[in-house]
């Protein structure tokens, strides 16, 4: 591998390193700086960028980099492995989705050094990690009080990132339009295949989530002969279309269904109950498909997302599949969830 040079620091074959990229400095005087982990490999090959957080309550991705970083050995590794745990150091510090000017970052992209504050986050990113890549990964969860199935989003046109997002090991592959001022955007419009990972819930780390977005991301790693391994195998679901049912009343939200459960056309997805009467609304789905998100907030008002549906063709080929997907990922969290309440009693 050739030596990598990351905001004027060169990363020796072979070798890792800790970067820290000035971003805007605090109206406090003090310094805040974006932290970047690299991993140089001895051998030549892709660069791959990880990225996390670039909406601060999402922090299953940065504990996915964490783990992900710990698995990794330079002298193994071909190409490199460009690694930002949290992109929205703004964000991360108040627990919120956004900056303090209130703007989205993942709107923000390319971004401007003369721009606004997301401009100049996003400028920095495009310009000492977007540049030195040849492919990316994005991480997500769901915003606060939703909850996204463990999913890959990607332009499936794409014939070589259609390639890593089915072999990516997801249960749920779905083909959408890319976000404008997105950081996909801005990439995939630099040439780059990226895929954006969804999983869990925005403030909240979900073991499941984590071992399948840690697990994808290595399988995305041999598949570009960035690490020694078998070439993953296995069919995930295709989605070429989504969309959101949404509430016809206002009151509380009783769901019928969990994320990942396939769903006939017709079926039962919950109700919305008038808290003062007898008055339920009754949601069903227009389709076959495979719940993708779930809203957790109980109390809603009328045209609030509730369920967030893929559309499949054939729901029994569906559901085979999602069983083979998640059921490690059940396993995962009914460990740690026991773990969670042993540890509970020791107290």
């Amino acid at each position: 591998m050739e030596r990598l040079r990351i905001n004027g620091t060169t990363i020796p074959p072979g070798t890792r390193a800790t970067l820290e990229l000035p971003v805007a400095r605090l109206y406090t005087h003090a310094d805040l700086v974006l932290p970047v982990k690299v991993i140089n490999g001895a051998k030549p090959g892709p660069v791959l960028f990880v990225t996390a957080a670039i909406h601060g309550d999402e922090i299953n991705g940065v504990e996915i980099i964490r783990r992900l970083l710990g698995q990794l050995r330079a002298e193994e590794l071909r190409g490199a492995l460009i690694a930002v745990p949290v992109v929205n150091v703004h964000g991360f510090l108040q627990r919120s989705r956004y900056l303090p000017d209130r703007r989205d970052l993942n709107r923000s992209f390319p971004g401007s050094g003369r721009g606004s504050l997301a401009a100049r986050v996003a400028h920095r990113v495009m310009q000492s990690i977007v540049a030195r890549a040849t492919h990316g990964i994005d991480l997500h969860t769901a915003a606060t009080h939703r909850v996204n199935l463990p999913q890959i989003r990607a332009d499936l046109a794409h014939a070589p990132t259609r390639r890593l997002a089915e072999g990516f090991g997801a249960p749920l592959v779905l083909n959408t339009d890319v976000p404008d001022g997105s950081l996909r955007q801005a990439a995939m419009d630099k040439g780059l295949p990226v895929l954006l990972f969804e999983g869990g819930e925005g403030m909240r780390l979900d073991e499941g989530a984590i071992a399948m977005g840690l697990r994808g991301i290595l399988r995305v790693m041999v598949l570009l002969d960035m690490l020694s391994g078998a070439v993953p195998t296995g069919a995930p679901v295709i989605a070429m279309a989504s969309s959101w049912v949404r509430a016809q009343g206002s009151g509380m939200f009783l769901p019928a269904v969990q994320v990942g459960a396939v769903v006939e056309k017709g079926a039962p997805l919950g109700v919305i109950a008038h808290p003062f009467d007898d008055l339920e609304v009754q949601l069903q789905t227009p389709f076959d498909a495979v719940v993708i998100g779930l809203s957790r907030m109980p109390l809603v008002h009328e045209g609030e997302a509730l369920i967030h549906l893929a559309r499949v063709d054939d729901a029994a080929t569906a559901a085979a599949r999602m069983a083979q997907f998640l059921a490690p990922c059940k396993d995962k969290n009914s460990t740690q969830r026991r773990r969670d309440t042993e540890n509970a009693e020791e107290k």
